[in-house]
């Protein structure tokens, strides 16, 4: 003999939870957000829940599973109802409106594990905050010794990022590879950077200290140029700028305009600091439009 029994006609909405597989708060956010249909409440006020309706909710988890937006849901049952020809759903859901979609996802998804993978491995291996930039800075600093780079130069390298991408910190790095390796020049530039800050916002704009501290910051600048040519680091520079064009393809939009970037990133700098600072960078335009003129 075989068991008898007769399944039930309907179900509460926690059995057609149960089966399904998920909660009955999911369920009822189905509900609001016309996912699925809402049955009729019997006679007690509750709803019951039939053969067409469990149909739907395990359709709902699979699509669930397989990492389908329920708005795309939504979109692959309307789409599937439409061509039922009513409110009936009698067939599987059409659902290859939205998979190419879910295909891009997923592959930038993909590709996010791999950079995130890729940055603890870096982590990893070098042992510091440095391993969390771009693998063309970390790649270009790892021969340092630790403690060769400050944490300021660390945050300065970050910014630079943040706003001109990897290759502007790359072409930064030089400038940390040659500190760290000149005990003279970093004794330089700690002593502008201090004499920098002191341009409080006491100073005047023409304050003999600010074209002065111009000057110097502008000479110190030519001469950790001279160091980083004499170290071969400007070739390494063109090797940089080669690799990354090559690497660059897909990646273009992902940063804003340098522009936009620098107006929102603050900076406590006194209008005399940044004078100086204005003034340096015209010096030292002028100085390096000399030297090319005078090398040609």
């Amino acid at each position: 003999m075989y068991p008898s029994f007769t399944p039930p006609r309907q179900v509460k909405i926690g059995d057609a939870a149960a089966f399904a597989g998920i909660t009955p708060r999911a369920i009822r956010h189905y509900h609001e957000i016309g996912l699925l249909p809402e049955p009729e409440r019997g006679g007690d006020g509750r709803r019951r829940y039939g053969y067409d309706d469990m149909i739907r909710l395990l359709w709902i988890r699979k699509m669930a599973d397989a990492g389908i937006s329920l708005d795309d849901m939504r979109t692959a049952f309307g789409e599937a109802r439409g061509e039922a020809g009513d409110e009936t759903l009698d067939q599987a859901p059409d659902i290859g409106s939205v998979l190419s979609r879910l295909e891009e996802t997923l592959a930038a998804q993909e590709a996010a594990i791999k950079r995130r993978r890729a940055a603890v491995q870096r982590l990893q291996a070098v042992g510091s905050p440095l391993g969390l930039l771009s693998e063309l800075v970390t790649d270009r600093l790892s021969h340092l010794p630790p403690g060769a780079l400050r944490p300021s130069d660390l945050d300065a390298l970050l910014v630079t990022e943040r706003i001109f991408g990897p290759l502007g910190a790359a072409i930064q790095a030089g400038t940390f590879i040659v500190l760290a390796t000149h005990p003279d020049l970093r004794a330089e530039e700690d002593r502008l950077e201090a004499a920098e800050a002191a341009l409080d916002d006491g100073v005047e704009l023409d304050d003999p200290r600010v074209e002065e501290l111009a000057v110097q910051r502008c000479a110190h600048q030519m001469a950790l140029n001279r160091a980083s040519e004499a170290a071969g680091l400007d070739a390494a520079e063109e090797e940089i700028f080669e690799a990354y064009d090559a690497d660059l393809k897909g990646e273009e939009g992902t940063l804003m305009s340098a522009a936009t970037a620098i107006t929102k990133m603050p900076y406590d700098f006194s209008p005399a600091r940044m004078r100086c600072l204005e003034l340096a960078g015209r010096l030292f335009g002028e100085a390096l439009a000399g030297a090319h003129c005078a090398d040609s």
